[in-house]
């Protein structure tokens, strides 16, 4: 048996083997194909494939599908197509066919059986063609000069077409016949696609297998034949079509008709404008056939909207009428199309006008227009103009509306920006590119767009202030130069930019209030004035630019300009005044002088000039001299302290002394009363009020030091004392009184004249809202000092309510003042805040620490003793912490209203940590465990021979530490609120007779110097380390020859812990604000108090 293999027009085609079906999975043997088409089908079909009639096309290794042609009885090969599938065990195979039993035939058996034999598995394996061979031989094949293969004809034939529809002509494939004529016998589209078309000319094949595969493409699938119609087809017909003619494809006639031809030229659609005897417009869509046709009869269009025109064309002489196709040189739009399906349209004389000026340039859009006849003469229609109204206003206003221009034939016509009427004139896709064209620059006025996803032009706007500066200056010019039309309606704004440094004066001038005065500010640009209020506004604002009435605009955004808007603000804070109307306390000299470094100073009276110079040369003057009244040497530190103290009496101004504790800030200020008593400024009493266990120490402390001033000191009210005040203090130079005994009788104090105040211990007035605050910023006297070590505590509140006692105007009032600096610096969000504070208050603070001053005091070492409580105290603890922990937790969000509430459950908690028993006598068989570790301590400190100071919040622990001191034989003194003999049980301690002093720790904060001591023991810690660190300063102050150890206990796992850490946070209040730092800690909060609770 030979290889299977077949000849067409003498050409040998072999079964291909690039992709052998040998390697498809579950190919079928002889066996399988006798079960799947029958014994007598298998014996034809294996006929057929031993007598060479499969004729290959290809295989597809991909889908396993054959396809094939075999010769058959009819006169053309059939069309084979065979699937394989199925699994190596039970293959399986579906072929269809062309002949009339059209699936598992003969001529299926036959390819199955040709294919099985040319893959060698019955026979021998035809010789493979190598696969780079088989890429690159259809690429550079050349077409024979002569062609070889049976020719093609393209048979076209005009239909009668269903109405609306246009011409219809099918196309049909054609082969010569036998009488030397066009058949349609033997091929069709079908074959051209599916069946083994070689026998073919190649280039007539390809040429209609392009054309057919246009037709069918988004179709689907179909096997079979189709009619095909040159209307179903788009545009892109016509190139195919002319592909076919030069391919060399005979266009064929229909029977009965004359030749086809393919017109060389386009037909042209166009609108014909004629005018009728009466003045009608006849408005006629016409189609203008190529050159040499115009006696055809238009079938109709091709195509829907066309694309095309089949004329019927007289064919010369008596033949019949041949048909020409011609491409139209514009496919229609839909709109085209239905202007050509109107046919005719006849206007009115009366409308004529109104057609030609609304209608005609529309028109003109969808198809040209001429006028064949002459009779109506076609207006001059221009595209349209982007155009532009601009109207300027008062106050930097201008008014914008965009419009296009429309002209036609001389008259104009204005279309809106946002006119959403699509008129019939209007060319929408031109105004559409217009604005697409249209370039604005980057730094356009926003209010030129339109709000939305996309960026739009706004039809109208409204610009003011810089926006119309910077629209007229930059924004118009490129406008024109786009060829917008721009119309200006009154007088148009002239602008102008500046980049020229603005000249800032300053002046000062008395007022009619003492101790105020006037401030001027004028700054001016290129010689022009600039207003001031509407220049604080705008910088005030964060504003850009600022414009003149002049027409003059510069940028804002200038260090000088923006340091100025900061230092006025603040003046203008200070008594909620206008910018305009500003004025600075004598206080204010540090603003005064940032305000003078940026510009020229134009006048100052001599009195302002006078309060600036006794602030900014104090610092630097020499000091005066010690006073001889004095019986104390001062150490280089304390008679700085002194100067300042004497600078600022001088030049009625007061100040805070904030130095570390045992620096002898009592020493310093009694020097500087000293002198005014000597230079004749004590024409009253000096005022010192103090917390009311200090009242004697004060007393003591300046006969000590001051003998020559006589000192009165009030201990009892004026009711209990059944005499004047005004006699009691009668003579006096110094009188000493409590702060209880000041607020009960401020109505006597006030009635009398005072050279000075002096608040010891003035955290004791840090809240404004409570009366004592007011008794001291209302007592009138020429000079306040506060003496503190700790001007903050808490917050910044604390610091602003001193600071309005004794330099009342330096800042403005609480609400002001925690909006302008408080809030900001807490929450970090102006690091410049922070320095501008610091500025403000350095003039009226005066700190210093012994680390900076008292080197020779020796070191002050702190150590954290952690206590771990044992498991009764333990449990006992953790069972009210969880109680607790969601009582407050639930309360915290409204932290003002339970306050009262939150702070009795902490508190509660501090207590647990110390000793159950403080809590419930139930708890009193439970052992303390901060007490036993305590005593541990304590007893090897009393061993040593040293001295200690024991300190807690608590007088019922202090209660428990004494009965444990009392049961191990260790000698103490105590001291709280309640102790009457005072001075004492201080004594007791000094003089040695008890080793161990218990303190609470509000009682020992203050009035005490107990340099004996040289150990101290912080027994549980508080929420304010400034409290804690007055407490150890009553030993590790001046005078202390002995090294100081302070221990903190903190219970292990407990809310000490959370304490500690709030500790840190509140320290830093102090050190950033008074001394150097960054950053600044916020007061107890919400926050504080969840993370005491949560771990």
């Amino acid at each position: 048996m030979s290889v299977p293999t077949s000849t067409l027009n003498g050409v040998a085609h072999e079964v291909p083997a690039s992709t052998p079906p040998a390697r498809w999975p579950a190919f079928p043997d002889e066996d399988d194909i006798l079960d799947a088409v029958g014994g007598a089908t298998f014996a034809r079909g294996y006929a057929y494939a031993e007598q060479d009639r499969v004729l290959w096309n290809h295989t597809d290794a991909r889908s396993r599908t054959l396809y094939a042609a075999v010769e058959g009885s009819s006169l053309r090969p059939y069309s084979v197509l065979v699937q394989v599938g199925g699994t190596p065990q039970r293959p399986r195979s579906t072929g269809h066919c062309t002949c009339p039993v059209g699936t598992d035939c003969k001529h299926v058996a036959a390819v199955l059986l040709a294919a099985r034999w040319g893959l060698g598995l019955g026979g021998a394996a035809p010789t493979a063609t190598p696969e780079w061979e088989q890429v690159l031989a259809d690429i550079v094949r050349q077409d024979a000069p002569v062609a070889h293969g049976v020719p093609l004809g393209l048979q076209l034939e005009a239909v009668r077409a269903v109405a609306g529809e246009g011409a219809r002509v099918r196309l049909r494939p054609v082969v010569p016949g036998r009488r030397d004529n066009w058949v349609r016998t033997g091929i069709s589209w079908a074959d051209l696609r599916y069946a083994y078309t070689d026998r073919l000319v190649r280039a007539h094949r390809e040429a209609l297998q392009e054309l057919f595969l246009a037709h069918r493409t988004g179709a689907g699938y179909t096997y079979g034949d189709v009619p095909v119609f040159l209307d179903e087809f788009g545009p892109a017909l016509w190139p195919l079509l002319r592909r076919v003619v030069d391919a060399g494809v005979a266009f064929v006639p229909a029977r009965g008709t004359g030749p086809v031809q393919l017109a060389a030229e386009p037909a042209r659609a166009v609108v014909d404008l004629a005018r009728t005897g009466e003045g009608d417009l006849e408005v006629t869509a016409a189609l203008r056939l190529p050159a040499g046709h115009d006696g055809g009869r238009l079938l109709g269009l091709l195509g829907r909207p066309g694309h095309g025109v089949a004329v019927e064309v007289p064919a010369p002489g008596s033949g019949p009428a041949g048909l020409l196709l011609a491409p139209l040189a514009e496919p229609l739009t839909k709109r085209a199309g239905a202007l050509v399906d109107a046919g005719r349209v006849l206007v009115p004389a009366a409308d004529a006008e109104r057609f030609l000026r609304e209608y005609y340039p529309g028109l003109r859009r969808v198809l040209p227009v001429e006028s064949t006849d002459g009779t109506v003469e076609l207006p001059e229609v221009a595209p349209p103009r982007l155009a532009l109204r601009l109207v300027y206003g008062p106050g930097h206003r201008l008014d914008l509306a965009w419009s296009f221009r429309y002209d036609l034939g001389g008259a104009a016509q204005v279309v809106p920006l946002d006119d959403a009427a699509a008129t019939a004139a209007r060319d929408t896709a031109a105004e559409a590119e217009l604005l697409r064209a249209l370039t604005l620059p980057a730094d356009a006025p926003a209010a030129l767009w339109a709000p939305g996803p996309a960026p739009a032009l706004a039809a109208t706007a409204v610009l003011r202030g810089l926006e119309a500066a910077v629209f007229t200056e930059e924004v118009l010019p490129t406008l024109r130069d786009q060829g917008v039309v721009v119309e200006i309606e009154g007088e148009a704004r002239e602008y102008r930019r500046s980049d020229a440094a603005p000249v800032i004066r300053v002046s000062a001038q008395d007022s009619t209030e003492t101790d105020w005065f006037d401030l001027g500010v004028t700054v001016e640009l290129d010689g022009e004035e600039i207003p001031f209020e509407p220049l604080f506004v705008a910088l005030a604002r964060g504003e850009s630019h600022l414009v003149l009435d002049s027409g003059t605009y510069f940028a804002l955004a200038r260090p000088e300009l923006e340091q100025l808007r900061r230092l006025i603000a603040e003046a203008a804070a200070l008594e909620d005044r206008p910018p305009h109307q500003l004025r600075l306390s004598a206080y204010q000299a540090g603003l005064w002088e940032e305000l003078r470094e940026l510009g020229v100073v134009e006048t100052q009276s001599a009195r302002w000039a006078g309060a600036v110079a006794h602030l900014l040369d104090g610092e630097t003057a020499a000091p005066p001299p010690v006073p001889a009244g004095l019986a104390a040497h001062l150490r280089p530190y304390q008679r700085d302290g002194y100067r300042w103290l004497s600078y600022l009496w001088e030049a009625g101004l007061g100040g805070i002394l904030a130095d570390d504790m045992g620096l002898g800030k009592t020493l310093q200020t009694l020097a500087a009363v000293c002198r005014a008593q000597e230079t004749g400024r004590l024409a009253a009493p000096v005022l010192v009020v103090a917390p009311t266990s200090v009242v004697g120490n004060w007393a003591a402390e300046a006969a000590r030091f001051a003998p020559g001033l006589t000192v009165r000191a009030v201990t009892e009210t004026v009711r209990r004392a059944k005499r004047p005040l005004a006699d009691d203090v009668a003579g006096a130079h110094v009188v000493v009184t409590s702060y209880a005994l000041f607020r009960i009788d401020f109505a006597a104090y006030a009635a009398l004249p005072w050279s000075a105040l002096v608040l010891d211990e003035a955290q004791f007035v840090k809240n404004h809202q409570a009366q004592t605050y007011q008794c001291a910023r209302r007592l009138a006297a020429p000079f306040k000092l506060a003496i503190t070590g700790t001007p903050l505590e808490n917050s910044l509140m604390d610091l602003w309510a001193l600071l309005s006692i004794v330099a009342p105007g330096l800042f403005p009032d609480p609400a002001r003042f925690t909006e302008t600096y408080r809030k900001p610096i807490e929450r970090g969000e102006d690091p410049a805040l922070l320095a501008t504070l610091r500025r403000r208050i350095t003039p009226f603070i005066r700190r210093r620490t012994k680390e900076q001053v008292a080197t020779e005091l020796p070191a002050k070492q702190e150590q954290v003793l952690r206590v771990q409580l044992n498991p009764r105290h333990r449990k006992v603890y953790q069972r009210h912490l969880q109680r607790e922990r969601r009582k407050v937790l639930s309360l915290v969000d409204d932290l003002e209203k339970n306050r009262f509430t939150i702070l009795r459950s902490l508190t509660l908690l501090r207590q647990l940590s110390l000793d159950p028993a403080l809590v419930d006598e139930e708890y009193a068989g439970i052992s303390s465990s901060k007490a036993d570790v305590f005593l541990e301590q304590l007893q090897e400190v009393v061993d040593g021979g040293h001295r200690a100071l024991v300190f807690s919040q608590f007088t019922g622990f202090l209660g428990t530490i004494r009965a444990r001191l009392e049961a191990a034989g260790i000698a103490y003194a105590y001291l709280d609120g309640r102790t009457r003999d005072r001075a004492r049980r201080i004594e007791q301690f000094k003089t040695g007779d008890a080793p161990v002093f218990l303190i609470s720790l509000k009682a020992g904060g203050f009035g005490l110097n107990l340099t004996e001591a040289d150990y101290c023991f912080i027994l549980d810690p508080w929420w304010n380390p400034a409290a804690e660190a007055q407490a150890v300063d009553r030993a590790h102050r001046i005078g202390q020859d002995k090294r100081v150890m302070v221990y903190r206990m903190v219970a292990d796992e407990t809310i000490e812990e959370k304490v500690l850490a709030l500790q840190e946070r509140k320290r830093d209040l102090f050190d950033r604000v008074v001394d150097d730092g960054d950053a600044l800690a916020a007061p107890l909060s919400a926050e504080d108090i969840r993370a005491l609770l949560v771990s």
